[in-house]
């Protein structure tokens, strides 16, 4: 029980310094954020801060790798050849961990957020769906798919800006649905180079 208690009160610091530190950056860069500052909004003393993280980098390093295994892990259904989610939830998927991670999506999209951790988040998406496109449209080139995929992927960060504009409103499966119909309407591009070939 005594165990159980303390990944508790971890779990409600690690929360609670994530929620300061995402608030600060949406107001300022992160090498102009001190521990003092963070750790007052926090709630927690300095001392505790540093018995979890080595400095600020380190704690945005540590969010950041949570992120990324999260959405990998909701992206991982569509790199199986059997895949038994649909492509809609699988976005209804990521989609609804972006509304359940609001703070850190609008950090990463937002005027001080990693742009570094974005390229390497749309990288993990272009790695996923170019071989989920590779295998539904056989005959077409890597180069196509792979304009396919820039031209997706920006679409969905508009549509995420949109989203977080609007308050995140909208529900995740709904914002799904129009995502994977306007990137169904853009698949003609990919199937049109398979009739070209």
């Amino acid at each position: 029980m005594k165990k159980e208690s303390q990944d508790h009160r971890v779990r409600v610091t690690h929360a609670l310094i994530r929620g300061a530190f995402t608030q600060l950056l949406k107001q300022k860069p992160i090498q102009s954020i001190s521990i003092k500052e963070l750790c007052e909004l926090a709630g927690v003393n300095r001392g505790t801060f540093y018995a979890h993280y080595q400095d600020i980098y380190d704690l945005r390093s540590r969010v950041e790798a949570d992120m990324y295994r999260d959405v990998l892990t909701a992206l991982s259904p569509l790199l199986q050849g059997e895949a038994q989610a649909t492509q809609r939830e699988i976005t209804t998927a990521v989609f609804q961990w972006m509304k359940d991670n609001r703070d850190m999506c609008e950090v990463v999209l937002g005027e001080y957020g990693d742009r570094e951790f974005m390229w390497k988040m749309l990288n993990l998406g272009q790695m996923v769906c170019e071989e989920s496109y590779r295998r539904l449209f056989a005959s077409a080139s890597p180069q196509r798919i792979a304009w396919f995929y820039a031209y997706a992927s920006w679409g969905c960060i508009g549509l995420l800006r949109r989203w977080l504009s609007e308050d995140m409103e909208t529900p995740a499966k709904e914002l799904a649905a129009m995502a994977e119909t306007l990137i169904g309407r853009g698949m003609a591009f990919l199937e049109e180079g398979q009739e070209a070939r």
